[in-house]
């Protein structure tokens, strides 16, 4: 029994046992703790908004795994390919908004009526352009993707198709006239 007694008295570690709370927080490393000093601070800002301009361009350049998941696939690309390189009056319905407003504010009732008349026009030539336009690309997208669901697809397309094509997202890959 001494021999034992021995063995604890030399075994000890010289030291109390820390809590256990004080040990986990000085074993945790914190990786979401906010920079404590000003340079850190910077560092991790400008490191920030340097992804997020990578992310932008790669989404604006179509690379797959930047797109949100509503612009994923091979099918929703050749939508946009699709309607990139047709051209589309559709795409000015916005500029012909303004250029109405413009024209309703002039004091003549003969302008303003015209005007409204005018845009009721543009209106309802972009929604039955919009219907012909979407059954064209469920068409499209049953002979080169069979058995592929269509469902969203023609709206996907003729939205994309209302945007004015330097302002569209992900930026156009092909050109105008160009057989897909």
């Amino acid at each position: 029994m001494s021999e034992h007694s021995d063995q604890q008295a030399n075994s000890g570690k010289g030291r109390a046992t820390p809590k256990r709370k004080d040990a986990e927080a000085k074993r945790k490393v914190n990786s979401l703790a906010p920079a404590v000093t000003k340079e850190a601070k910077a560092r991790d800002k400008a490191a920030m908004i340097e992804r997020r301009k990578e992310a932008r361009a790669a989404y604006m350049r179509g690379e797959e795994n930047a797109l949100p998941a509503r612009d994923r696939g091979p099918v929703r690309k050749f939508v946009r390919n699709y309607v990139d390189s047709h051209i589309s009056i559709v795409e000015f319905f916005l500029p012909v908004i303004v250029i109405v407003l413009v024209l309703t504010v002039i004091p003549n009732r003969y302008i303003q009526l015209m005007a409204i008349i005018f845009m009721y026009t543009a209106m309802l030539y972009a929604l039955v352009s919009g219907f012909f336009f979407t059954r064209k690309i469920r068409k499209e997208i049953n002979q080169r993707f069979p058995g592929e669901p269509t469902k969203g697809l023609g709206m996907y397309g003729w939205l994309r198709s209302t945007q004015m094509r330097r302002m569209r997202a992900p930026s156009p890959l092909v050109s105008r006239g160009d057989k897909l």
